[in-house]
């Protein structure tokens, strides 16, 4: 992970459907219907728009997601 210095000026920033009514959440970044900007995932705090951009690598991001469904990051 790093913190991304790219372009943003064309870029369109959602959140998953299955965020919560208060918004609070992380976004990612998609240029055209491509969410790989410049072969990186971008990811920033919904709460916090002018602040950081973490970018990921594809393979990162992969394990990020695996780790999820898995319930790696899951509240015990």
């Amino acid at each position: 992970m790093t913190k991304a210095n790219i372009d943003q000026s064309d870029i369109i920033w959602r959140k998953s459907h299955y965020s919560n009514p208060s918004g609070n959440c992380v976004q990612i970044a998609e240029r055209g219907d491509q969410i790989l900007i410049d072969g990186r995932v971008m990811v920033r705090d919904s709460k916090n728009p002018d602040g950081s951009v973490l970018s990921f690598t594809k393979l990162e991001w992969q394990a990020f997601i695996d780790g999820v469904k898995g319930g790696e990051f899951d509240l015990r």
